[in-house]
This record gives structure tokens, sequence and C-alpha cells, in this order.
């Protein structure tokens, strides 16, 4: 059986895409392949020079944009700067094991920044996307939960934990989102994926053994942990589901509609952490019908 490859995407002239942390690792190679398909790609990235850079190495249509999702006034100075509909949302950028913090905003790094600002941002440009959101999560969502102390203010601080439980709610929010876009008759879809263990800046960075363990042997490359990704993007009828890697336990391999933990699927957890997410952000959607 052939494996689905980037060489797979279909031309995507005429479209206009949004990849959040496109200035390195899965985000860069995801907007060079679907802005070499055609696509009109807007990287939107927390350091515009980095993303410059990248740009500057893509044959196509690329428009750098500043976006800090670890900031919510820069979540929405970006979200007011786009003035036309786009056809795809990637919400890719995130952090990976840092060391504990806080947002701009007074929340934990990880959860304010991978999956709040993700959220917020969503939210506000919701009634521009025309086909579908694809939110990024991590195998490593299984280590997550999800509950009263979101922000590790009375919990012992575990900063591979506190990763996994915002790639929970990145889950959460993916499925709740279409749910909710379902239940009010609207076309556009929601969609996950994950890169299987991808050779990213984050694990780059990351040399302590729990790192390693967690990681469970080399990394693929950022070409073949893009795919997932560029499958969720822009293969039809994928609303609903996760995409992955088809290899043991979707550490690597080409991409496949895969199974997640039973939390991530718990919807009454997700409709929680959506309310909860609101009066966070204080981004409210409105997804009536268009």
């Amino acid at each position: 059986m052939t494996k689905w490859t980037a060489d797979d995407v279909t031309d995507r002239t005429g479209t206009t895409v949004i990849v959040t942390g496109a200035n390195s690792g899965l985000g860069a190679q995801v907007a060079r392949v679907l802005a070499g398909a055609g696509a009109r790609v807007v990287l939107a990235c927390r350091d515009p020079g980095k993303a410059r850079a990248v740009a500057d190495t893509i044959v196509g249509d690329t428009e750098v944009r500043t976006l800090d999702l670890a900031d919510l006034s820069s979540v929405r100075a970006f979200a007011d700067g786009v003035a036309d509909d786009v056809d795809v949302l990637i919400n890719n950028a995130g952090v990976m094991g840092v060391p504990k913090g806080t947002t701009t905003d007074g929340f934990e790094g990880h959860f304010g920044t991978n999956h709040l600002g993700t959220f917020a941002l969503t939210g506000l440009l919701l009634d521009r996307v025309r086909d579908r959101v694809v939110t990024v999560s991590s195998g490593l969502h299984r280590l997550g939960r999800i509950d009263d102390d979101l922000n590790w203010e009375r919990r012992r601080y575990q900063r591979w934990l506190a990763y996994g439980q915002s790639k929970l709610a990145n889950l959460l929010f993916a499925y709740e989102l279409d749910r909710q876009l379902s239940a009010a008759g609207r076309s556009t879809g929601s969609v996950a994926a994950h890169p299987g263990v991808a050779a990213t800046e984050g694990q780059r960075r990351d040399r302590s053994l729990q790192g390693k363990i967690l990681a469970g042997g080399p990394a693929q490359s950022p070409r073949m942990g893009a795919l997932p990704i560029l499958y969720a993007a822009t293969v039809p009828g994928l609303d609903g589901v996760c995409v992955g890697p088809d290899g043991l336990l979707q550490r690597r391999g080409h991409p496949t509609t895969v199974r997640t933990s039973r939390s991530s699927r718990n919807a009454e957890l997700a409709a929680d952490l959506w309310a909860r997410s609101e009066r966070l952000t204080g981004v409210r959607y409105s997804l009536a019908r268009l």
C-alpha cells in the first residue's frame, strides 16, 4: 500500500493558510509545502525576523506577521489585522518542556501559550475560516490531566506534566470545536494532528534524561513530522479526528487517523474546559450558522 507523502498535497492555488509558529521546524516545513502547492501562506510568528529568514527560502506567496500566543493583546492585534477570509488555520505554535513561568497575562507558560493563546486566536478568527482549523497536539497528551489547578499554583511544578496538560487541552478543544461547529450547521471543520517524535527546536534544546526517555528513541525529521499536519490540513473528510504517524505507538511513520486517550474524548470535560477558557481569555465564540 502506498504511503501518503507531501507529494500527495493537491493544488492549493487560490487558498490562504495561516500557520502559527512557522519560523522553524514543523511549521516552517508545513509553510514550505503549502506555498509550493500554490497556497498563499501567512507565517504567524513571535519572532518576525526568524520568520522572514524562513520565508526568504520558500518559493511561493508568503507573508510574515507578528503573533505571540503568550500575550493575548498580541493575539487580538493579529486577529484584527486579518481582513480577508482564510481557508485553513493551522494552530502549530507552542512551547515544550520549558521551566515554570507565566505568560504576559499571568497563566502558566504551557497552558497559557499552547491552549489559551490558541483558543483565543481561533475564536477571534473563526468566522473568517472557510474550510478547517487544524490544532497540533502531541502523543504526550496522555501525561496530562485537567483539574482545578490549571496554573500549577498548588501542585509541585513538573514541566513535562504541564506540557502534557496543555496538549490534552489542545485535543479537548479540537474535538469540542468540531462538535459545536457541527451542531451549528457550519461547514468549517476542526481536525487535530500530532507529529509523533520529531526533531523540533524544542526537542533539540531539551538535553534532560527525562526528555530523552519521553522521546523514546531517535526523532524523525521535520519533513516526516510535518506530514500529519499537512494531511490534516488538506485531505477531505477528516472533521473531528486526530491524524498522527502510523508507526509503533504513533511515534514515527506516515500519516493516518489515530486513537487518542479516553480523557481527550470526554465531552463533559471538554465543555467545562471550553467555558473556563472563555472566562480566562475573554474570548466568547459565536457559532450561529453563517
